[in-house]
C-alpha cells in the first residue's frame, strides 16, 4: 500500500478494503476508434450537459474467486444485490465502479482496481441494457483499463475528450458514475486543484482535484465539463470516514487518453526513461548550483549504462525544461519523460557550470514494463 488509512479508492471493491489509485502515459498514435460525439454548444445549460453525459457513464460489476476458509462480511464494501451476499459459502465477490463510452465499437476506460482480479465482467448501460465485457488491457501503475463489450451493443454515445491543460481553477465540473452501487448520480462542483502529485498512490501522478461529491463506487466515472466534454477519470478520494469529505481526485485525460490508445494498440504501455536519481532543488541547492532562484530538478545520479549517461548527464546537474516546457518538480519531470514514450528523443535545457545547455537524449523504456493482463468473460 502506497499509504495510511486517509486515501482511499473511490470504489465498491469486492469482500476486502484497498487503498487508493493512480496516473502517467505514453506517446502513442490514435488508434482509428470512432469520434466521440461533439462538444455542447457554449449556450447549453446545466441539465442539457448532465443528462448527455449520463448516457456515456456506464455501471461496471465483477466477480472474483476468493480464497477457501471462512467468508468475512464487510458491510461497506460487499454489495447487498450479490447473490453471494451473507453466505458462509460464498467463493465469489462483486465488486461495482464505473466507466466511460469512449467508442461508438463499445469500449470503455475505468479504473483498473475496479476490474483487477476479475473473472467475469458486466457492463450496464444507462436505459438498463447490459452486456458482458472482456478486458483489453490494464495498467494498474495508472490504475487505468479499458474494456470491450462483447456482442453488438447497439447505438452507444462516446463522451469527446477534453484539453485538460485547459482547466481552470475554479471551474465548475460534473462527476458521473455509480455511488455506493445505487445507480447512476451526478454531481457538481469545481476543480479545486490541478497538479496534485506526491501524493503517495501510485507512481505517477498529476491529479485534478475536485470537490465534486466522489464516493465508493464512482471509480472510473466521468468528471466532465460544462461543455459535456470529458476532462478526467474518477479514481480515489481523501476521507478519514470512507465517504465523500470534499476531495476527490481524477485522472486528467491529457494522461488518460495515450495510456487507453497504448492498451488498445500494444496491450500494454511501455513508458519514456532516463535513467537518473532525481531530487528538488532547495534554495542551498540552487546556491550552489550558481542558479538565482530554486527552479528546476536536480539531478542526483546518473546510472550506469543508461541514456542520460550516453547523453552526458552528469550529477549536480539542474534539469530547467523537457521539449520547451518548465520543469516545476520531479513529480512532473517523470511523468513528462514517460509521457514522451521510450524511444523517442527529448530535449532538456540543462544548468552546468553557471550555463544553460540543451542535452537531447533518445529515451529508452522504463524496465520491468509488464504487459497487461487479460481475462477471460464467463
Amino acid at each position: 500500500m502506497k499509504r495510511d488509512h486517509h486515501l482511499q479508492h473511490a470504489a465498491v471493491a469486492g469482500a476486502c478494503a484497498a487503498l487508493v489509485a493512480v496516473v502517467i502515459g505514453v506517446a502513442v498514435q490514435p488508434t482509428g476508434r470512432a469520434e466521440a460525439q461533439a462538444a455542447l454548444p457554449a449556450t447549453a445549460q446545466l441539465s442539457d450537459v448532465a443528462e448527455r453525459a449520463v448516457l456515456s457513464v456506464v455501471n461496471i460489476s465483477t466477480t472474483q474467486r476468493v480464497e477457501e476458509g471462512p467468508f468475512v462480511f464487510d458491510p461497506f464494501f460487499t454489495d447487498p444485490r450479490s447473490p453471494s451476499f451473507g453466505s458462509p459459502d460464498a467463493r465469489k465477490a462483486q465488486s461495482l465502479g464505473s466507466g466511460v463510452i469512449v467508442s461508438e465499437d463499445g469500449k470503455i476506460l475505468t479504473n483498473a482496481h475496479v476490474v483487477r482480479n476479475a473473472d467475469a465482467i458486466r457492463v450496464t448501460l444507462h436505459d438498463g441494457r447490459e452486456h458482458e465485457a472482456r478486458l483489453v488491457g490494464t495498467d494498474p501503475k495508472s490504475d487505468l483499463a479499458v474494456l470491450q463489450l462483447a456482442g453488438k451493443p447497439g447505438k452507444l454515445v462516446p463522451l469527446p475528450f477534453a484539453d485538460s491543460s485547459r482547466l481552470r481553477l475554479g471551474e465548475v465540473v460534473l462527476a458521473v458514475g455509480n455511488p455506493f452501487g445505487v445507480g447512476q448520480a451526478v454531481t457538481m462542483g469545481i476543480v479545486s486543484a490541478t497538479g496534485r502529485a506526491a501524493m503517495g498512490i501510485v507512481d505517477y501522478e498529476d491529479f485534478i482535484q475536485t470537490d465534486a461529491a466522489i464516493n465508493p463506487g464512482n471509480s472510473g466515472g466521468a468528471l466532465v465539463n460544462l461543455k459535456g466534454e470529458l476532462v478526467g477519470i474518477n479514481t480515489a478520494i481523501l476521507s478519514r470516514t470512507g465517504g465523500y469529505q470534499g476531495i476527490g481526485f481524477a485522472i486528467p485525460t491529457n494522461m488518460a487518453r495515450p495510456i487507453m490508445d497504448a492498451l488498445i494498440k500494444d496491450g500494454r504501455v511501455s513508458r519514456g526513461w532516463l535513467g537518473v536519481t532525481l531530487a528538488p532543488l532547495d534554495a542551498d541547492a540552487a546556491a550552489r548550483a550558481r542558479l538565482g532562484a530554486a527552479r528546476g530538478v536536480l539531478v542526483a545520479q546518473v546510472g550506469d549504462d543508461t541514456p542520460a549517461a550516453r547523453a552526458g548527464f552528469t550529477p549536480g546537474d539542474v534539469i530547467l525544461a523537457i521539449d520547451g516546457a518548465e520543469v516545476r518538480d520531479v513529480g512532473r519531470l517523470r511523468n513528462a519523460v514517460a509521457i514522451k514514450g521510450a524511444g523517442q528523443t527529448a530535449t532538456f535545457d540543462v544548468h552546468r557550470d553557471g550555463k544553460v545547455k540543451q542535452v537531447k537524449v533518445r529515451l529508452g523504456a522504463l524496465p520491468e514494463t509488464q504487459p497487461a493482463r487479460r481475462v477471460r468473460v464467463r
